[in-house]
């Protein structure tokens, strides 16, 4: 049974990338954490985005509009959310892909953060539950949908398209680093939880 976890998808996010860092600390400390899953983390997936800040990687792609969906569109250069020249074009994407058909996990968590008071649970494919109990233990409500449009992303191509649960995790921007955390520890252990529950794929 196998729990993905990925922060860092979008550069100018750096609460989840901290949020995941800390999370490999914390199990790297509990061993019987670590055992009641196998764990699956990469802290940051957009490793040039994250240096220079910004949402796009080193070629101006938004990495989470690039994934290979009925849906993908490549949208203008100029918007913050350009999908590529193709879909699945970028390596960052792809390494992501990668992941997930050599681990085969049974949930993933993909963690971001918004502004305003917009944070929330959002699900993907067969998530609601696993929303639903990570809402119960962070407070964040749960949502079907982020509000707008998200071709290419990671939710429809493993979500919906391949019917892996997956939540997006969305961090109020607003709240520090170790009350993210606190807010979240028992939040992620239910994902774990859940995904040692899964009957598999």
């Amino acid at each position: 049974h196998t729990l993905l976890v990925l922060g860092g998808i979008h550069g100018d996010e750096p609460k989840s990338v901290r949020l995941v860092r800390r999370l490999v600390d914390e199990l790297e400390r509990d061993s019987p954490l670590a055992a009641a899953v196998r764990w699956v983390l990469v802290p940051v997936v957009n490793p040039d985005g994250y240096e220079r800040r910004k949402r796009r990687n080193a070629r101006g792609v938004d990495v989470n509009r690039n994934f290979p969906t009925t849906d993908w569109t490549p949208g203008s250069p100029r918007s913050r959310m350009y999908g590529g020249l193709r879909a699945g074009s970028e390596p960052e994407t792809r390494a992501v892909m990668r992941a997930v058909e050599r681990f085969k996990p049974d949930a993933i968590v993909t963690v971001h953060s918004i502004d305003g008071r917009r944070h929330c649970n959002n699900y993907d494919g067969p998530a609601e539950t696993l929303a639903r109990a990570m809402s119960r233990r962070n407070g964040y409500p749960v949502r079907g949908s982020i509000g707008y449009p998200t071709p290419g992303s990671l939710g429809t191509w493993a979500g919906v398209e391949r019917r892996i649960p997956v939540v997006t995790l969305e961090l109020p921007s607003h709240h520090c680093p170790q009350r993210c955390w606190r807010d979240n520890r028992d939040a992620l252990l239910c994902a774990a939880a859940f995904a040692a529950r899964s009957t598999g794929r």
